[in-house]
């Protein structure tokens, strides 16, 4: 095949990023800490406009400490939205914990608002409150925190917010990864900014950023020797991979702009097209553009998404299924869930497009091409 692979979200690194890894490496500066990690995590504090900033070895990572700053436990149970990557409900299992799965809402893709705030007062009502509640922001588009705030505060539960995707979003004017206990974000190789691996936990509380710096290093005591007192954890992010992401966050509005214009392109070139339609844009935010979903009507368009998906593959486009939610999955088949429809429909019909912010004008001109050949 001559043409070359579209990938999805491919990293989008630059001579910004090699020149301070280089100086990082020159410096010596290889082991887990140093002055780029420091660096890196006041860049992106000041960023989302947080107090505290902790960069650990994953988002996953992020998300099981925010966990344990929340006070999840063996036996307790979280509200985890269904529509999203594993990774946000085997945080929950790491520590023994339930999650009890809630749907979406069709206007945003993020949880429903309603049934948190529903499932909170009936459990409040038995006397099961859950430990935790984690809102996601779905590809890139922020949760409507307004009303799970409210839910949340009104029952004394604390959110987490899973911003893996969304980095460089706001609601309301307040950036994404700035609400709740915690914020969360992702900086793997597909994600809106990368350091190759590597994720951050986000938080105004200085006793959750130092309990989740303590545990991030083996949880080791401030004494001469090797001490713990506690089960802890190698999570923090190397020096190295800090140096990397402090470059792509000087590059971030570019390449969310970029995101923005293939967003833009596709919705123009086949928004005239029946049977396809593309994620809402909520009215209470901005999204970054991490990635440009839509949903197929098989009646409409003449072909169903995964006929859609061979033929975007036939032409050596990478394109991706919506994420299958939680409560569809084998491993929690065992779970609460509340409600299913929204996300097993957007499961079903939806799919992600080539959006990487190196996307060039013939790589969208290609996508657009094969979407519309049938």
């Amino acid at each position: 095949m001559s043409d070359t692979r579209i990938f999805l979200s491919p990293p989008d690194v630059s001579d910004v990023e090699r020149k301070l890894l280089l100086a990082a490496f020159d410096s010596n500066w290889v082991a887990p800490v140093g002055p780029d990690l420091d660096a890196f995590e006041a860049q992106v504090a000041e960023l989302v406009g947080v107090r505290h900033a902790v960069a650990l070895a994953s988002g996953t990572a992020a998300l099981h400490l925010a966990l344990v700053a929340a006070g999840v436990r063996r036996g307790d149970t979280v509200l985890v939205p269904s529509f999203t990557f594993a990774a946000t409900a085997n945080a929950v299992m790491y520590l023994g914990a339930r999650p009890v799965f809630l749907d979406s809402t069709p206007q945003s893709w993020n949880v429903d608002p309603e049934l948190i705030a529903q499932e909170l007062r009936a459990r409040a009502g038995a006397g099961q409150l859950p430990r935790a509640v984690i809102a996601v922001d779905m590809y890139g588009q922020c949760a409507d925190y307004q009303p799970l705030l409210d839910a949340c505060d009104r029952y004394g539960v604390p959110l987490i917010e899973d911003a893996a995707e969304a980095l460089g979003a706001s609601y309301r004017g307040r950036p994404a990864g700035s609400f709740g206990l915690a914020g969360v974000l992702s900086f793997n190789g597909n994600k809106i900014i990368t350091t190759g691996g590597g994720g951050m936990l986000l938080t105004d509380d200085g006793g959750v950023a130092k309990r989740t710096r303590h545990l991030a290093t083996q949880a080791r005591e401030p004494v001469a020797h090797y001490e713990h007192r506690t089960v802890g954890y190698n999570y923090r992010l190397s020096n190295l991979l800090a140096a990397v992401g402090r470059g792509q966050v000087q590059r971030l509005a570019e390449m969310i702009a970029a995101r923005h214009a293939t967003a833009r392109y596709y919705r123009e070139a086949l928004g005239d097209l029946p049977g396809l339609s593309f994620m809402p844009v909520a009215s209470y935010g901005r999204p970054n553009w991490w990635l440009t979903c839509l949903l197929v009507d098989p009646d409409e368009f003449g072909a169903d998404r995964d006929q859609l998906l061979a033929r975007l593959a036939r032409h050596n486009i990478e394109a991706r299924p919506a994420w299958k939610p939680m409560h569809l999955q084998p491993v929690f088949q065992d779970c609460v869930m509340r409600g299913g429809e929204v996300s097993a429909d957007l499961f079903r019909r939806g799919l992600c497009l080539p959006s990487g912010s190196a996307l060039t004008e013939n790589d969208r001109e290609r996508v657009v091409a094969a979407v519309r050949e049938g």
